[in-house]
């Protein structure tokens, strides 16, 4: 659903004159228990949304990993990049 929707201006978003899309956590885990899934795999949901969809899930959920602000909210970042941009971290000296 766009910003717009809830009365957010332009000049309001992190990227303007862009398409941002809110997030939906409650409405996303009443999708989930109408699946009847057995258990929910959390991935790059935002840190507080995340406790909304564990409120609201009915199946046992886990987070493999939440967003943050620090990687642009990929923080699957530097798994991405451990072959190239974080190699030096993996040098032995």
């Amino acid at each position: 659903m766009p910003k717009e929707r809830i009365g957010l201006q332009d000049e309001e978003k992190i990227n303007i004159g862009h398409h941002e899309s809110m997030c939906n956590p409650i409405g996303q885990a009443m999708v989930l228990n109408d699946a009847r899934t057995d258990f929910n795999i959390m991935l790059c949901l935002c840190v507080g949304h995340d406790s909304l969809f564990l409120k609201y899930a009915e199946s046992l959920t886990t987070v493999l990993a939440a967003k943050d602000r620090v990687t642009g909210h990929n923080p699957m970042a530097a798994l991405y990049t451990v072959h190239s941009y974080y190699q030096k971290l993996k040098k032995v000296e």
